[in-house]
């Protein structure tokens, strides 16, 4: 079957529609929900790097493949591969075993690693914020050193040479800064490709 060709026209009409009636352009296609699923699987990398190394001692415990879910937030579905290991005695706490949602304040605060620099501490120090529980020292750099590279693969990508429609937008969250809670604001460029895929651009912080 031939493909239908994108239809420039309708989409500025439906754009412009969706702005004077002050409702969001991304819609519920997901258009975030790859940033989403790329820091969540690093960081259930990273947990799982710490808990083999932690029990090195214990003996032959090792990865062993990796299980699909499907994970629900305030930005779209999604499926996220779960790392495993041999003896079944990983507990990951990004996403649990059962957990099938994830918050709203989560979503928006994972987001924001995108428009930050790449610091290690700066990294580091943001994601004690997103584990509202304890977590080791070990733990905790196990993830960092996962999600970076994530990050920085995101951020240096190939984009496409002519993006026809752009658009900014932000979303408003809530962040606890020196004791006292503010209202913080994560802008977006996004952006739809020749084929009419919708695209985020960059993200800023």
């Amino acid at each position: 079957m031939e493909k239908k060709p994108f239809d420039f026209e309708a989409f500025v009409r439906e754009a412009g529609e969706q702005l004077r009636s002050g409702k969001p352009l991304v819609g519920a296609e997901g258009v975030f929900t790859p940033l989403l699923k790329r820091v969540i699987e690093a960081s259930l990398e990273g947990e799982l790097d710490a808990h083999l190394k932690a029990g090195k001692r214990g003996g032959g415990n090792r990865r062993n493949g990796h299980t699909q879910k499907n994970i629900q937030s305030s930005l779209g579905g999604f499926a996220v591969f779960s790392p495993r290991d041999r003896d079944a005695s990983f507990e990951p706490q990004t996403v649990a075993k059962r957990q099938r949602v994830i918050s709203e304040d989560m979503d928006q605060k994972i987001l924001s690693l995108y428009g930050m620099g790449l610091s290690y501490s700066d990294i580091q120090q943001h994601l004690k914020e997103i584990y509202d529980f304890d977590i080791s020292d070990g733990t905790l750099t196990a993830i960092t050193d996962r999600i970076i590279p994530a990050i920085k693969e995101w951020q240096n990508r190939v984009l496409e040479s002519v993006y026809p429609v752009v658009w900014l937008d932000a979303i408003h969250f809530k962040v606890r800064q020196d004791g006292v809670v503010k209202t913080r604001a994560i802008y977006s460029i996004l952006a739809v490709s020749t084929e009419g895929q919708k695209e985020v651009i960059g993200i800023y912080f």
